[in-house]
């Protein structure tokens, strides 16, 4: 898309400011989205977006700007603006010859070649089958969403990469009624990848799934509160750890001492149960890349090996602040964004129990099948998540179903308090918001107990 030429005398205008380091990030972007309500197609569009960014680094200095031109000057100038508060004059003769490095691709879920008719026929099935799920069901909410970024990057060590990456996602709100009582359920899976991934999917399971989440939500009583064990069920539940210890352990989170763990290294922070991976190469994961967006491969990083702390997610700023090396952990939503440290595919591994046991040992506490939204701050790691769909267990049973349950608590806390470990792993697909815009990452895990947690209720 930019021609190397140009890039080379971008990278050199910046190495002659002075700068230590240029990167240029170049990207097109097609997006569609396709939305349903009241069985009705309420909104089609589709649209295509254009950039480049352009980072110099000054020492542990990161200064970025982003045009949507490609004209030399403009180019030019940007990197003359961002240069002004460091510049000094360097003398150099930079004549780079980019050379891309050999990776192993991510495989993706191909991009069939269907009409918009056969798209929104889709949306159709999907909305009659969940109404006809249960006859409590009173609206459905569907949403189709498609995401294909080509992206370059050059710098001023010679690198040039390119990828393609295509995300798509299909999102299902159920709600069912009663009266004057309402409830939710909701599913939302997506993959890398094209709209083939309709084709993957089992559009029964999915309408049964939200109407009867949504149906034993509606039915459910007030949640009692107080500190109890319990068990959070696999896939989404991961949000938790992704929120509690993930981002604490994002060197954007460390470089500042804004983490609890940020000098935990090597340390014991969570039971020796629990083992925690973040990884980017996993074939058709929502969250996994080629490469991160300063052009290096993604990788595997084990962050939490039986407790104890193994590695941060770094940067290239984040080494340079911190020492941590790089984990092709470098992100943004678009060429609007200088990039960061952020998470990919972040889950608990899994261990050895089944979803029984782990509810047999827990005596009397709650079930927490699905979670929610929630918040959490990452400099002290206090969290406030809550349950979508909860159920109350006696004597290792489930029992009734619960509403409006909240998991409160600190990420250091809830660590070392997950005891046993599940063998039912399974992943879910969201969009992680930080200083680098908008991500598509993967949460997960299989279920888990927590020996003692505080739960908010309102019985």
């Amino acid at each position: 898309m930019l021609d190397k030429k140009l890039a080379n005398e971008i990278l050199f205008e910046a190495i002659s400011l002075g700068a230590d380091f240029c990167d240029i990030y170049v990207e097109k972007s097609k997006v569609e989205t396709i939305s349903l309500n009241s069985s009705r197609i309420k909104d089609v569009r589709s649209g295509i977006d254009f950039g480049i960014g352009i980072r110099l680094i000054y020492g542990d200095k990161a200064l970025y700007g982003y045009t949507n031109s490609m004209e030399k000057m403009e180019l030019i100038n940007l990197t003359r603006i961002l240069a002004e508060q460091y510049k000094k004059k360097v003398e150099t003769s930079l004549a780079l010859e980019f050379k891309s490095k050999k990776i192993s691709q991510i495989a993706s879920i191909g991009n069939s070649d269907i009409t918009l008719s056969q798209k929104i026929s889709y949306l159709h099935k999907l909305d009659k089958l969940t109404r006809d799920a249960h006859s409590k069901i009173s609206q459905v909410s569907i949403g189709l969403s498609f995401k294909e970024q080509d992206i370059e990057i050059f710098d001023s060590e010679g690198l040039y990469m390119t990828d393609k990456r295509p995300y798509c996602r299909i999102s299902t709100t159920s709600i069912a009624k009663d009266g004057d009582k309402q409830a939710t359920g909701m599913w939302n899976p997506g993959v890398r990848g094209g709209y083939q991934f309709l084709e993957t999917l089992d559009f029964n399971w999915i309408a049964e799934y939200t109407a009867k989440q949504a149906v034993n939500i509606l039915n459910a009583k007030p949640c009692p509160a107080g500190v109890m064990p319990v068990v959070i069920d696999n896939g989404f539940g991961g949000v938790i750890f992704h929120e509690a210890c993930g981002h604490p352990l994002e060197t954007t989170s460390v470089e500042k001492k804004a983490s609890v763990f940020w000098d935990k290294k090597g340390e014991m922070i969570a039971h020796e149960a629990l083992s925690a991976v973040d990884d980017g190469t996993i074939d058709n994961l929502w969250g996994s890349l080629n490469i991160d967006d300063e052009g290096m491969p993604t990788q595997r990083t084990q962050l939490i090996k039986n407790g104890k702390l193994e590695n941060f997610l770094s940067d290239r700023i984040g080494e340079i602040k911190t020492g941590h090396q790089r984990t092709g952990s470098a992100r943004r939503e678009s060429y609007k964004y200088a990039p960061a440290s952020r998470m990919r595919n972040t889950y608990i591994e899994p261990g050895s129990f089944n979803l029984e046991e782990l509810l047999s040992s827990m005596g009397d506490g709650l079930y927490a099948k699905s979670m929610g939204g929630g918040s959490v701050n990452p400099g002290t790691g206090e969290f406030n998540f809550s349950v979508q769909e909860g159920y109350l267990v006696k004597n290792g049973k489930i029992l009734d179903a619960v509403r409006g349950a909240t998991l409160i608590g600190k990420g250091e806390e809830i660590m070392k308090n997950i005891s046993m470990i599940g063998n039912n792993l399974d992943y879910a697909a969201g969009t992680c918001g930080s200083v680098s815009g908008g991500v598509p990452v993967t949460v997960g895990q299989p279920a888990i107990k927590v020996d003692k947690i505080l739960v908010g209720g309102q019985a």
